[in-house]
């Protein structure tokens, strides 16, 4: 029988040593606070809140915003009344149930996924075991838990696969076109058959792409950020003009929020941007901030992915009927994003295997590719524009917004949030 309070203690000193650099350099204080505006009268049957996946990118958004403006992640948190940190495997019935019981869960947020489109093209096995199998053990665990009044379940524009022409609502067909958006799919329609099985008090929430500092370099726009601090070009797949919609993670957690509080159990809400943009409208966009203008020198192209949807973009307005907006233009999160990368570079330590354009899967592990390589041989001119620029990086004041009802310790009033983190070798990376 596992000590569980044994385990705890061993996990948190062992988080206490892989964060000792960061606390030493005094980056928990200078890091930027971002939260939403969103703040509601609490719930009567909603009191402790799971979030799976909650030290992820999207997650710890959530996770702060729910709980009180904080710095970096969930890290700065702890302090926090209303805050707990759980460290189990969403795939583990035995860590889901003791999470449930011990914290007393009433609402779930669910948050752990894998997320990364290249990455399912060469480690589909893991996508599957992750985003499927986590939310059966989830749904399953819930069921067997019993106590139980909201599940939220946090899909992907993808799983509608391309659209072309008009943008998608919640009741069309699902076509998902990659093996990540597949297991998507898969896992909503678990989520369905639970709904009607079991009478499980279930919402779909249908996100566009989200952006914001802190997000790993894996996604395309802190790769391309990062690539130009090292002076290297910018890789499109294909011929760049796929567009995709983007949205800031602090308004994605007001959206949760609004949903939270204000939808309809047993419906499916699009999370929509006013903001598209095409991969090579992003790199000219980068390329204004950091200040360069040879478009030939720092643009390249690859070949494409295996299979690579046009366009994503979805619907949103039976989510803004219930009150939400998008609040934060696209350029105005951009520059805070480059900002952010300018100022915690060495955040993540080493990720030169994920700045290539076709990350290759090696077991649990990304192993660089020949991309970066090439791309690293630039002329001297190169270096020689990048010299003259490199303090010329655009800067943008820091997004910050305090809920209304926050209580003066900081802590939202009537919810307390719970957070757990998977035990994995390679998964979406912790974002702290």
């Amino acid at each position: 029988m596992v000590d569980s309070a044994a385990w705890d203690q061993s996990v948190r000193t062992s988080l206490d040593s892989r964060f000792l650099r960061f606390r030493d350099e005094g980056i928990w204080h200078a890091a930027p606070l971002l939260t939403g505006q969103t703040c509601f009268e609490p719930l009567p049957n909603v009191r402790n809140i799971l979030v799976t996946g909650g030290e992820g990118f999207i997650g710890s958004s959530l996770v702060r915003h729910l709980t009180v403006n904080s710095l970096n992640n969930a890290r700065m948190l702890e302090s926090k009344g209303n805050f707990d940190f759980f460290h189990g495997d969403v795939t583990q019935p035995i860590d889901v149930l003791r999470c449930l019981k011990k914290h007393n869960i009433d609402t779930v947020f669910l948050l752990a996924a894998h997320t990364h489109v290249d990455l399912s093209f060469g480690n589909s096995y893991n996508f599957t075991k992750n985003n499927v199998l986590g939310t059966h053990v989830l749904l399953e665990s819930i069921k067997e838990y019993g106590k139980f009044k909201r599940f939220y379940h946090i899909s992907t524009d993808e799983v509608y696969g391309e659209a072309l022409a008009a943008d998608l609502v919640e009741s069309s067909t699902l076509d998902p076109s990659n093996p990540y958006s597949a297991s998507k799919a898969a896992a909503e329609m678990i989520v369905k058959g639970y709904v009607k099985s079991h009478k499980l008090p279930a919402v779909v929430i249908r996100l566009n792409n989200v952006m914001r500092p802190h997000q790993y370099p894996e996604k395309v726009i802190p790769k391309f950020i990062n690539l130009l601090r090292r002076q290297m070009p910018l890789l499109l797949h294909g011929d760049g003009q796929h567009t995709r919609q983007y949205l800031y993670a602090g308004d994605a957690a007001e959206a949760f929020d609004t949903i939270l509080h204000k939808g309809e159990i047993g419906q499916t809400y699009n999370v929509d941007s006013r903001d598209e943009i095409s991969n090579i409208g992003l790199a000219e966009k980068l390329l204004d901030l950091f200040g360069l203008t040879d478009k030939s020198i720092w643009i390249q192209h690859t070949h494409d992915r295996k299979f690579n949807d046009r366009r994503y973009a979805v619907d949103g307005k039976k989510l803004r009927q219930l009150g939400w907006e998008q609040r934060t233009k696209f350029e105005d999160a951009l520059a805070a994003t480059v900002d952010w990368y300018g100022k915690f570079e060495n955040w993540f330590g080493d990720i030169e295997g994920v700045l290539t354009a076709h990350p290759v899967v090696e077991g649990d592990h990304v192993e660089p590719e020949s991309d970066l390589a090439s791309a690293g041989n630039l002329c001297n001119d190169v270096e020689a524009i990048m010299g003259a620029t490199n303090n010329g990086i655009a800067h943008t004041q820091e997004h910050t917004a305090v809920p209304n009802g926050s209580h003066a310790n900081g802590a939202k009033p009537g919810v307390k949030v719970h957070t757990g983190a998977k035990k994995r070798k390679a998964d979406v990376m912790i974002d702290t």
